[in-house]
């Protein structure tokens, strides 16, 4: 193929026509779904230039570094890609498919036979013009790859540029996070590539065996129903039990609830709910709550609005589609729908111990304004923008406030419902996966790594309330391992595992 490009080009030409080639070709709707998802003005120009810039150095700096590394193997490699690249795009201009993970797995699990009726005359053409003929010029082109000097100053150069656009468009960040799921799924190859690791990391999750705890017992067969409630994005210091100026928990407010100082153990929702439901801070897979307490009896049941969780082996899992399923007159657009028709499910139970847990979505931003029902909306003007740097920011702390009032009104919700359910001696914990920035230091949402966090990612709630006098401990602060020992408490099990230095209840 040598013969097609007798003249030699050096490896930074070559690499930078891969990465407009791809940017052109493959990112068009990438492209197209960002520009109309920004707002008018400058600011969104500023965001979509961003975009462009980001997609074409973070292409070169792989050409480069696969090329250079790799040599004839990276070129087979970049060939591979920029044919996935085709399909890819096939697919996602004629079938407006997104590239997740579940779509990846639906590629796996398809028989030829079905996935043959895709095929078309266009398909081949797709193949044939935008990835076989780019692989011919990956794999005919003669490249003068110059010296280690060179390569290390390119790759730096390149990082560097990263590093800036990164950081210098950090007002951005929200709005990307607001559209990741979309824009990466759009993001060729890295779309395919890595939905692919995650379809199959999912898969291995799934399946993984996990490290069983000791058996355990129940010292009585009482009648008992307790609702973990696990709340998303709320911080501490706003709620009115902890001190905030704001009424911001109208609802609880004669409820008699229990408020423990507490904080997160990690900044991000997997690991903080890992945390709720393991007994002890630990990076294997041991045996989580719902699935302990479900392996010795208890009737467990799930529902969310949310993600993140490990492996829940119960029966009962609901997701807001299978309630909206199973409740079709229930609003699905807000965490309520979370509470349709639980009093008689619980009711309905033959089991003597009853767990439910609530994974909720209600703070996460950043449109913190569509997370609650109109009526809620107790603190205005509020903020109706993505772009959180951008906007008044007293009106993103009415908008914030607002959600965390509605979350009062879910708590008091379960409450309710659990004191109309007298034949069972019941409780609820709600305790927050992580807090929130909201523009402290400049700085929005959550996920800073926890070694450098600021407090306001890091304070949570932790709100207990019990039907009987059951009393709290008068403990200091609380984590989130005290949830599995406190459950376990609740429900008076004895096991091996069980510690009462993680235990609020006397």
């Amino acid at each position: 193929m040598k013969c097609f490009f007798p003249k030699k080009v050096s490896l930074t030409v070559f690499s930078l026509v891969l990465s407009l080639y791809t940017l052109l070709t493959f990112h068009f709707p990438f492209l197209r779904h960002a520009s109309h998802q920004v707002e008018s003005g400058f600011s969104g120009v500023v965001i979509l230039v961003s975009l462009v810039l980001l997609l074409l150095v973070l292409n070169f700096f792989f050409y480069y570094l696969l090329t250079w590394l790799g040599r004839l193997v990276g070129r087979i490699i970049i060939s591979l890609t920029l044919i996935g690249d085709a399909i890819m795009l096939y697919f996602v201009n004629n079938y407006d498919v997104l590239v997740t993970d579940e779509m990846m797995g639906n590629v796996f699990r398809t028989q030829f036979s079905e996935a043959s009726g895709f095929f078309s005359f266009s398909f081949i053409l797709y193949v044939l013009f935008l990835g076989i003929a780019p692989s011919v010029y990956v794999l005919g082109r003669k490249v003068e790859f110059g010296s280690w000097k060179r390569f290390l100053s390119w790759i730096g150069g390149a990082l560097g540029a990263v590093l800036v656009i990164a950081f210098g468009n950090m007002p951005s960040w929200p709005w990307i996070d607001k559209n990741s799921t979309e824009l990466g799924s759009m993001l060729m190859p890295w779309s395919y590539v890595i939905n692919t690791f995650r379809y199959y990391d999912g898969e291995r999750k799934k399946n993984a065996k996990e490290i069983l705890l000791p058996d355990a017992r129940f010292d009585n067969e009482r009648p008992e129903v307790l609702v973990l409630m696990v709340g998303e994005s709320a911080r501490r210091d706003h709620f009115a039990y902890y001190g905030y100026e704001r009424n911001t928990n109208p609802y609880t407010a004669s409820d008699g609830l229990t408020a423990l100082v507490a904080d997160s153990y990690t900044t991000y929702t997997a690991g903080s709910l890992k945390a709720i439901l393991e007994y002890q801070p630990t990076g294997d897979l041991y045996e989580i709550l719902p699935n302990y307490l479900y392996r010795h009896g208890v009737d467990v049941s799930w529902r969310t609005s949310n993600w993140g969780e490990p492996p829940v082996h119960i029966e009962k899992y609901a997701k807001v589609g299978d309630l909206k399923a199973r409740y079709p007159e229930a609003d699905d657009r807000y965490d309520g729908i979370l509470l349709a028709g639980l009093k008689e499910e619980i009711q309905a139970s033959s089991a003597s111990k009853v767990l439910v847990v609530l994974h909720t979505n209600t703070s996460h931003g950043p449109a913190y304004n569509t997370k609650y029902p109109p009526e809620f909306e107790t603190f205005t003007p509020v903020c109706s923008t993505v772009e959180m740097a951008k906007t008044d920011r007293q009106q993103l702390l009415n908008a914030y406030d607002n959600s965390i009032v509605y979350t009062d009104y879910l708590i008091h919700s379960v409450i309710e419902l659990l004191r109309e359910i007298p034949e069972r001696r019941s409780a609820l914990i709600y305790v927050s996966d992580h807090g929130e920035s909201l523009g402290e230091n400049n700085l929005y949402m959550h996920g800073v790594p926890i070694s450098m966090a600021p407090k306001e990612q890091i304070e949570i709630p932790f709100l207990v309330w019990t039907s009987d006098a059951l009393k709290v401990k008068s403990l200091g602060k609380v984590g989130q391992h005290h949830i599995f020992h406190s459950v376990m408490h609740f429900f008076g099990m004895t096991s091996p595992i069980y510690n009462p230095d993680l235990d609020i209840f006397e």
